[in-house]
């Protein structure tokens, strides 16, 4: 199997809230957009599918599902810089900034629709 793209699917309330988190604080852009769905793409991450909870589309048993329990993680080089980028940019840290004894450095933030973003940078292996 080859693998051309990996899309993430989240169901969720306000799907105009949402996409515009991503877009505003995450430089997603819009590729295509209709009542109830929007598709976001990045060159460097995986795409997003937002879709209104309760839409047709989705059979049954999953229409009304949220996007919960997920974790959508970023890896960042300047984790410092984004996490001083996003509190300018008013949005509000949700798991303050830390380190992990494994090495991970990692913050959070949470959007609109309660979907949680994790920014991380990972320290240099030590030889």
């Amino acid at each position: 199997m080859k693998i051309n793209a990996s899309t993430l699917s989240l169901t969720v309330d306000d799907v105009i809230a949402s996409r515009g988190f991503f877009v505003d604080h995450f430089g997603y852009r819009e590729q295509a957009a209709a009542d109830g769905f929007a598709s976001l793409t990045r060159d460097d991450a995986v795409d997003l599918v937002l879709l209104q909870r309760g839409i047709e589309v989705l059979p049954p048993e999953q229409r009304d599902q949220r996007a919960a329990g997920l974790i959508l993680a970023f890896t960042v080089d300047t984790l410092d810089a984004e996490e001083k980028r996003l509190r300018s940019e008013g949005v509000e840290i949700t798991m303050p900034l830390r380190e992990e004894p494994w090495g991970e450095r990692l913050f959070q933030v949470t959007d609109p629709n309660g979907v949680v973003v994790q920014l991380v940078e990972w320290a240099a292996p030590t030889t």
